[in-house]
């Protein structure tokens, strides 16, 4: 499958908001959004008077990469958000934070969703103790995502259970550091996710 390969931090600047996709460089002082506050390329000085389009645009792009996901996928995430009940950016922001990849970073196995797409394309994760090697595999309540027992001496996951202390763990999931897995207690609800993105503008891009 096609992916971005280009400098993440100019995705962030283009987008005028952190996405969180570098890991911990987000939160230092090299972040390229806070040292270069305008968007990359030569025009990005330059004042730009945004329509509303534009504005819907932005917000959908800006969802797309915070998850890592291209054009075609979220499409069909948006289509499936439609069929079911409910408020459906809602339910569109659920389909995107039940993606195996973004459960691995919520539990804090990685420092960002693009590092946690990479360790499970590896095969280092379980889902209810078979290995899954699909980042976009959709979790349900009740699953439990575990580190496969073969990896969890690596030096990658001994550090991520030192540093777990540190982490914020969402209400919709249980972690256990010590077996090293988490489990899935619920989808979660709009104000437990903290993605600062505006749902309902993205719905409106698709209605039109």
């Amino acid at each position: 499958m096609a992916r971005y390969t280009g400098p993440v931090c100019r995705q962030c600047r283009r987008e005028g908001h952190k996405l969180f996709l570098k890991g911990d460089r987000c939160y230092g002082e090299k972040c390229a959004v806070g040292k270069r506050q305008y968007a990359p390329g030569q025009h990005g000085q330059g004042r730009h008077k945004q329509s509303e389009y534009g504005m819907q645009l932005r917000e959908k792009q800006r969802c797309k990469r915070v998850y890592g996901v291209l054009e075609r996928q979220f499409e069909r995430y948006f289509e499936m958000a439609e069929r079911k009940k409910g408020v459906t950016g809602e339910v569109l922001l659920q389909i995107l934070e039940s993606r195996l990849d973004n459960v691995v970073y919520r539990l804090g196995f990685a420092t960002s969703r693009a590092e946690a797409r990479q360790l499970v394309r590896h095969g280092h994760f379980t889902v209810n103790g078979k290995k899954v090697s699909i980042p976009s595999y959709r979790v349900r309540p009740g699953d439990v995502v575990a580190v496969k027992e073969s990896s969890r001496s690596l030096n990658k996951f001994v550090e991520a259970a030192e540093a777990m202390s540190q982490r914020i763990i969402p209400e919709w999931l249980d972690l256990n550091v010590e077996a090293m897995e988490g489990r899935v207690l619920s989808l979660p609800t709009r104000d437990q996710i903290d993605t600062d993105v505006q749902e309902q503008v993205i719905v409106e891009l698709y209605s039109r």
